[in-house]
């Protein structure tokens, strides 16, 4: 009767480590696509061992009960771990959270002003900047909003822009009730956003392509694809945030 249950934990210490050595790479993808936008002081090895963390706790806690696929729990734990760790370093200088919060802002008063989506020229003029300067600040900021923008679940797998729900209670109907509306929200606000930027979106989150790849798809520069991603964040990000209160979990 011992030895057989001594054999038991073993197969399942086994078991263990093979799901975890399996799933590695997506500790490294999902760090290299968190680690293309922020400044080169944060270290790509550092998140990916906070991912690694991550990737651990969603084995050892991992539910088959729960209808859900490790890939897309583990992709959640994982993705957490790593932003935050970033939570706890000075990565984003206090101007450029405030050069993104005065672009939000402008975006708001330029569509008050033209009763639809603004320009990048309407908002560069509600921000007294040119073109050129605003697109410089697009680019500075890019990875200030990481984390309020960077997940919904899918049918099957991740690959979405929100991660306002908490990670608790997932299954609570109250919780699958309040996602389900978060993303109708969400849906709504990307098909009010720019033919460009939606194309933008679509092949960086669901089609899990890289800012060059993008660029070289859509023929434009790759500081370009970046302004453009950071824009749309940010125009999601004003939208969220007035028809979705704060407190309710951003």
């Amino acid at each position: 009767m011992y030895s057989s249950y001594q054999a038991a934990v073993e197969i399942g210490a086994e078991e263990r480590e093979r799901l975890i050595l399996e799933h590695l790479p997506q500790v490294r993808l999902i760090a290299r696509r968190i680690h293309e936008r922020l400044p080169e002081s944060v270290h790509l090895e550092d998140l990916v061992s906070a991912g690694v963390i991550g990737l651990i706790a969603a084995v050892d806690h991992f539910d088959p009960g729960q209808n859900v696929k490790l890939k897309t729990y583990a992709e959640f734990k994982i993705r957490g771990a790593i932003l935050d760790s970033l939570r706890g370093l000075d990565w984003a200088p206090r101007q450029k959270r405030k050069k993104a919060k005065q672009i939000e802002s402008a975006m708001s008063a330029a569509e008050q002003r033209v009763h639809r989506t603004p320009t990048e020229d309407e908002i560069s003029t509600e921000l007294g900047l040119t073109i050129e300067k605003y697109h410089e600040w697009l680019v500075e900021i890019r990875g200030v909003n990481l984390g309020s923008l960077e997940y919904v679940s899918g049918n099957d797998e991740p690959g979405g822009l929100l991660q306002f729900i908490s990670a608790g209670d997932e299954q609570l109907p109250s919780r699958i009730l309040e996602r389900s509306e978060l993303e109708k929200l969400l849906a709504e606000g990307i098909d009010g956003i720019p033919d460009v930027e939606k194309t933008v979106l679509s092949l960086y989150y669901q089609e899990e392509l890289t800012l060059r790849e993008i660029a070289e798809m859509m023929n434009l520069h790759g500081s370009r694809i970046s302004q453009l991603k950071t824009q749309a964040i940010i125009r999601l990000r004003g939208f969220m945030e007035e028809r979705w209160p704060t407190e309710r979990g951003i």
